[in-house]
């Protein structure tokens, strides 16, 4: 026999084989049944959840089938009781108060709550009402078309179709053909040739002011990977050597920079080295669609992509549009640089000049603004390339083993220089300061592009020296207004500030009363115990941050007509940290395409942007001399943010008009916000 009994929200039934009596023995069960269903659901339940007590009823919590609470109290999930008796639950009380009060209520207030925090709560313990609504409500909260900060959307591009591998005869030959794209001589220069018609053979013209000829690999037979067979350092200039193998720089230890350790910066050099002679497999996959790098000048900004780049421009009647796109590159792009006013002698300011870095070979484009283009040449530095970047029309390419490469765009030479391995580096006009691993500050003027007569090197000159031989690991310069003019510099109105090994940091100046003899050290503040990895001078604060989480230290300057002042002096502002976790396994540029700043003019005001941990869709946006959050910026899409940049564009032609601050993300999907 079966009895089913109506009660409340559900229904209870009894199996039953014996055979009822009578209509007594049936209504008296029935009223048994009833009670010991009201006992159950009326039973009070005590929790403790994380120090807070609550008590509501057995029904309260059980109504929703298949939660947390269901397992808990059927004993399915063990559970722990304190001394009082009540459930012991290791959750936020403040939100479980609000999942609670929808239980009971089914609805729920929203005020000072945080949405993703309490759907987070909500599927924990599987109240999947509630898990819907605040869904709904995320949805209505955050658009797909962005909030008051966001600006554009660049769709990903279609990437370029990598070219077909050549046929495999014979070993030698392939080793020989990669030989070839990485040894093409320090000083040597490639024809120049249009990028849409692309040659096999690669002729290397050796210049009459380079001090080391080019290797001319053409009349080699084969190539061998004999380790006892390598170039030594000593013998760069020698264009004999016919067994070209991995080459010494590589292997050689490296000085340590900035927050790289000895040994972090040998395994990446092997790792590179290797990988360029193809000695062991291929790193893991890349997504051909992530961006690795943006870079901005004037109106225009370059992304990186692992094996292309493309150029956007902003005009501002049609906004910003894609203009060219290079070939498909076999080598990962490690760094990137774009100069959007390149000066020549018509004096139009049609052409700009991209260029690229992958391990020890640069390239260098120039592009019209009509999308067409034309490959200047491919340079080699012999080492890796740490940095690259545009002073005026001269690319520069720096390594921190020790060389500065050159190209100068009205000589149309490429000129490397050997100097003491480079630690940091700032530019100041026409000037690119080099903060070296002996405690000294050189300096080169690139307008005037020196060269001494008798041997063709660069004109390096000392410009300082730090008193304890620290190691310059950072390094600040600051030009004062009447220092600037528009024919470049003019006077030795000039400040600096820069970071040790030790973690000091000092601000040398060079002001009128100075002339003829070098910066005088000015101030010294020794607030870090360890490396200082950025420092930044500006015309209100001096900005320095150590390796020890991203310690940041802050002071306000006081000047009196524009120069540095010690009355009252500089005081401290502030003390902080960026905290920024790195990847596990990195992209070789994934520090330039995730710099944290700061970010700004040194007139202006300046912020930090913080990614917190790699795969995140969101970075913040914090004041540089407080620390402050400006703002939380969120990628429409939900896309993982890969890499960031901020750049100033110029104003149009139209009177009022300034300069606009763009904040660009690039993400994992191709696309940049």
């Amino acid at each position: 026999m079966v009895k089913v009994v109506g009660f409340r929200m559900g229904l209870y039934c009894r199996f039953d084989h014996t055979p009822v009596q009578d209509q007594n023995d049936r209504v008296r069960d029935v009223v048994w049944t009833g009670d010991r269903l009201f006992a159950m659901s009326g039973e009070i339940v005590n929790l403790n959840v994380g120090g807070t007590r609550f008590s509501t009823s057995h029904q309260t919590l059980t109504w929703i089938p298949d939660s947390f609470f269901t397992s808990l109290l059927s004993g399915r999930i063990s559970s722990h009781k304190d001394e009082t008796g009540a459930i012991f639950i290791d959750r936020d009380p403040k939100l479980f108060s609000v999942v609670l009060s929808f239980l009971r209520t089914k609805e729920v207030q929203l005020k000072d709550v945080d949405l993703s925090a309490l759907r987070h709560e909500a599927e924990f313990y599987g109240i999947s009402p509630l898990v819907r609504r605040l869904a709904l409500c995320e949805d209505l909260d955050v658009a797909s078309c962005g909030d008051v900060l966001f600006h554009g959307y660049f769709h990903p591009p279609a990437p370029p179709v990598p070219p077909a591998p050549p046929e495999k005869r014979h070993s030698a030959v392939s080793l020989e053909i990669a030989a070839r794209s990485t040894y093409e001589g320090a000083r040597g220069q490639v024809e120049p040739r249009n990028s849409h018609s692309r040659q096999s053979s690669v002729e290397v013209r050796s210049r009459s002011h380079s001090r080391n000829s080019s290797v001319d690999l053409r009349a080699s037979q084969q190539v061998t990977l004999d380790p006892s067979k390598a170039m030594p350092l000593g013998h760069a200039r020698s264009s004999s050597a016919l067994a070209v193998d991995c080459p010494e720089q590589f292997i050689r230890p490296v000085v340590q920079c900035k927050n790289t350790t000895p040994s972090r910066g040998l395994a990446h050099q092997l790792r590179r080295c290797a990988g360029m002679w193809r000695l062991e497999p291929a790193p893991l996959h890349v997504d051909p669609l992530r961006v690795t790098m943006l870079k901005g000048h004037h109106n225009w900004i370059c992304v990186a992509y692992p094996h292309f780049v493309c150029c956007y421009r902003m005009k501002d009647s049609t906004g910003w549009h894609q203009i060219w796109m290079s070939e498909y590159l076999v080598s990962l792009v490690e760094r990137v640089a774009i100069n959007a006013k390149v000066l020549n002698s018509l004096q139009d300011n049609t052409h700009k000049m991209v260029a690229v870095a992958a391990a020890c070979i640069v390239r260098l484009w120039s592009i019209t603004d009509d999308g067409d283009s034309r490959e200047i040449g491919v340079f080699n530095m012999n080492v890796s390339v740490d940095s690259l970047f545009f002073i005026g029309s001269q690319l520069v390419a720096l390594s921190h083993t020790g060389k500065v490469g050159v190209w100068h765009s009205m000589t149309q030479h490429w000129q490397i220089q050997d100097v003491v391995p480079v630690t940091s580096y700032d530019t100041a006009g026409s000037f690119l300061l080099l903060g070296c691993s002996n405690g000294s500050i050189y300096y080169i003027d690139m307008q005037k592009f020196p060269l001494r007569m008798k041997d063709n090197d660069l004109l390096v000159t000392e410009l300082y020296r730090d008193p304890a031989n620290d190691m310059v690991t950072a390094l600040s310069v600051y030009l004062t207004p009447k220092t600037m003019s528009s024919t470049g510099l003019s006077g030795n109105w000039i400040e600096i500030a820069y970071g040790t090994s030790s973690g000091t940091v000092r601000v040398i100046v060079q002001h009128p009363e100075t002339v003829g003899h070098g910066p005088q050290l000015f101030q010294t503040f020794t607030v870090h115990r360890s490396p200082v990895n950025k420092v930044m001078l500006s015309e209100k604060h001096l900005v320095s941050v150590c390796s020890e989480y991203n310690h940041v230290r802050t002071w306000s300057v006081t000047r009196f007509r524009g120069m540095i002042s010690t009355q009252p002096g500089s005081t401290p502002l502030a003390s902080f940290k960026i905290m920024s976790l790195e990847d596990l396994d990195p992209h070789i540029g994934y520090m330039a395409g995730n710099d944290f700043g700061p970010f700004g003019e040194q007139d202006d005001l300046q912020v930090f942007v913080q990614k917190v941990v790699p795969e995140t869709d969101r970075v913040f946006v914090r004041l540089s001399s407080s620390g402050q959050r400006v703002c939380v910026i969120k990628s429409v899409d939900s896309s993982t943010i890969s890499a960031f940049c901020v750049h100033e564009c110029e104003g149009s032609n139209r009177m009022g008009s300034r300069p606009r601050r763009y904040l660009f993300t690039g993400h994992t999907n191709g696309s940049i916000q």
